[in-house]
C-alpha cells in the first residue's frame, strides 16, 4: 500500500525538478527518418504511433524524452530558412528517444516537409538537417479521455502492463497507483519504458488507478475511479473517463517567445 507521507514526499520531489521553462521558445537543428521507422519507437506506442497527430511524430534528445515522462509530449517546430520553410511551422508529438546529439529532432519525413512552405516539401527534405526553433505546446485531444491500453505482455492475476494514450495538456505523469474499485488500499505502478507502467501486486477485480500529473511547477492527483473491468483484456484499449487539460505554470523568467 502506498503510504501517504511517501506520495506527498514523491510529489514534491517531482515538482522540485520539474522543467517549467518549456514553453520557452529553444533553438537547434532537426532532421529526418522515414515514417515506417515510427512504429518501433522508445516510448512503446508500436503501430498506434502512426495514428497520432496525423503522422507528424519526433524523437527527442533524452532532456525532452525524459526518461519516458515525455512521451506524447507535443512541440510547435519551424525551421529558420525562411526561403522555403513557414513562419508557422507544424506541430508534433514525441514517440521516440534520439540518441543522435547532432539534433535536438529527428521527425518523421511527412512531419519534416510540413515545415516548407507550399510546394517546397521535397526541398527541405534534401536538406536531411536544418536549423530550427521550437517550444512545448499543450497537447490537445478534442472529446478524448486518456485511454489505457492493456498490453499483451500482461497475465492475470500476476502482472499488469498498461500503456497511456491521448495525455492532454502540456504535462507529465510521474506516477500512477492502481487499486480495486471501492477501496482504499493502492499499490504503486513502475514505468516499465517509455509510456507503459507495470505491476505485479495486481488487484483482484475491476480496477481504478490515480496518476500524478506535473506542469510545470504545479501538480496535482488526478483519479479515473472505474477504468478496467474485472475481465479485462490484453490488447484492449479503456477510456478512463478522464481529461488531462492542464497547461504548464512559468517558474522561470518570462522568455522570448519566438512570436507564436
Amino acid at each position: 500500500m502506498a503510504q501517504p507521507h511517501f506520495l506527498c514526499m514523491l510529489l514534491f520531489l517531482v515538482l522540485s525538478s520539474a522543467n517549467a521553462c518549456d514553453r520557452c521558445v529553444h533553438q537547434s537543428k532537426a532532421s529526418y527518418f522515414s515514417d515506417a521507422a515510427a512504429s518501433s519507437g522508445a516510448c512503446g506506442y508500436g503501430s498506434l504511433a502512426l495514428t497520432i497527430s496525423g503522422g507528424h511524430l519526433a524523437a527527442g534528445v533524452s532532456s525532452l524524452y525524459k526518461q519516458g515522462a515525455g512521451c506524447g509530449a507535443c512541440f510547435q517546430i519551424r525551421c529558420k530558412d525562411s526561403k522555403l520553410c513557414s513562419s508557422k511551422g507544424t506541430k508534433v508529438t514525441l514517440t521516440d528517444l534520439n540518441h543522435n546529439n547532432q539534433s535536438d529532432f529527428v521527425l518523421t519525413s511527412r512531419a519534416f516537409m510540413a515545415m516548407a512552405n507550399k510546394g517546397k516539401g521535397q526541398d527541405v527534405l534534401k536538406l536531411g538537417i536544418v536549423d530550427v526553433e521550437y517550444k512545448r505546446i499543450p497537447c490537445e485531444y478534442k472529446n478524448q479521455n486518456l485511454a489505457i491500453r492493456v498490453e499483451e505482455s500482461s497475465h492475470k492475476p500476476y502482472y499488469l502492463a498498461i500503456k497511456l494514450l491521448y495525455q492532454g495538456g502540456q504535462t507529465e505523469i510521474v506516477a500512477i497507483d492502481v487499486a480495486q474499485v471501492g477501496s482504499s488500499n493502492w499499490s504503486f505502478m513502475t514505468r516499465n519504458y517509455g509510456a507503459v507502467w507495470d505491476s505485479s501486486r495486481v488487484p483482484n477485480g475491476a480496477l481504478q488507478f490515480r496518476f500524478v500529473v506535473t506542469s510545470g511547477y504545479d501538480g496535482k492527483w488526478v483519479w479515473a475511479k472505474n477504468v478496467l473491468p474485472a475481465d479485462w483484456k490484453i490488447g484492449v484499449i479503456y477510456d478512463s473517463g478522464v481529461q488531462i487539460t492542464d497547461i504548464a505554470q512559468e517558474g522561470c523568467s518570462p522568455c522570448d517567445d519566438g512570436n507564436w
